[in-house]
């Protein structure tokens, strides 16, 4: 990290008025808010529906948890093996279609907001949603970068190494080196990056130090 940080502190507010002034109006859009779960990228997208909503805007939100793979597959190898965290913890294809598909230009314009419930380790018996002609959905989770490849909008939620170890669960820690790997890893650029140490206080950075930040 020799360059220096291009980094600008924004308003949490201003925060999501600039990521739905990209989003295109008048058409069903997806955003995608990826982070790791220590960064609550969840709560962040309720923020985003929530704002939509008070500007008139059908809005929902979708929980990448809601479409884990059953416990059989994701703990096939053991309950905190990595490679399986990596690849095989989220059913991705099953997002793209009962989620992203219907969203599509031409899709079927229902889309199912849950699939399998984790706590559970059952179907959620979700019913489709019939989405409205503008409706925008916000796709929140780990790893979703470089996954949804019609979204109007890729949010990242950075958090440094120290964030991430002392914001995720002790039960959850494992995941700490598998998510920094996947994002080592990644190719994909978020259109938007934000460090996300202090959320009250964001700010956006550069994909450079987005990058930066995992090695």
């Amino acid at each position: 990290m020799g360059a220096v940080a291009a980094v600008e502190p924004i308003f949490p507010n201003r925060l999501t008025s600039s990521i739905l002034e990209r989003t295109p109006r008048g058409e069903r859009a997806i955003v995608v808010v990826d982070g790791a779960d220590a960064a609550d990228p969840v709560e962040f997208a309720v923020r985003l529906r929530d704002r939509a909503a008070a500007e008139g805007r059908s809005a929902t939100v979708v929980d990448l948890h809601d479409y884990v793979r059953p416990a059989s597959l994701r703990f096939e190898y053991s309950r905190t093996d990595e490679l399986s965290y990596r690849t095989a913890w989220f059913d991705f294809d099953a997002l793209d279609r009962e989620v992203v598909a219907p969203m599509r230009a031409g899709g079927r314009g229902s889309f199912l907001p849950r699939l399998w419930d984790e706590a559970s380790d059952r179907s959620a018996r979700s019913r489709l949603v019939e989405a409205a002609p503008d409706h925008l959905l916000v796709l929140a989770g780990p790893t979703l970068l470089g996954r949804v490849d019609s979204a109007a909008v890729v949010v990242h939620l950075l958090l440094s190494e120290g964030a991430l170890r002392r914001r995720t669960s002790e039960s959850d820690r494992w995941t700490v080196e598998p998510l920094m790997q996947y994002y080592r890893d990644s190719t994909a650029e978020p259109d938007i990056t934000v460090r996300w140490d202090h959320p009250d206080r964001p700010a956006v950075v550069t994909p450079s130090v987005s990058r930066a930040a995992y090695r």
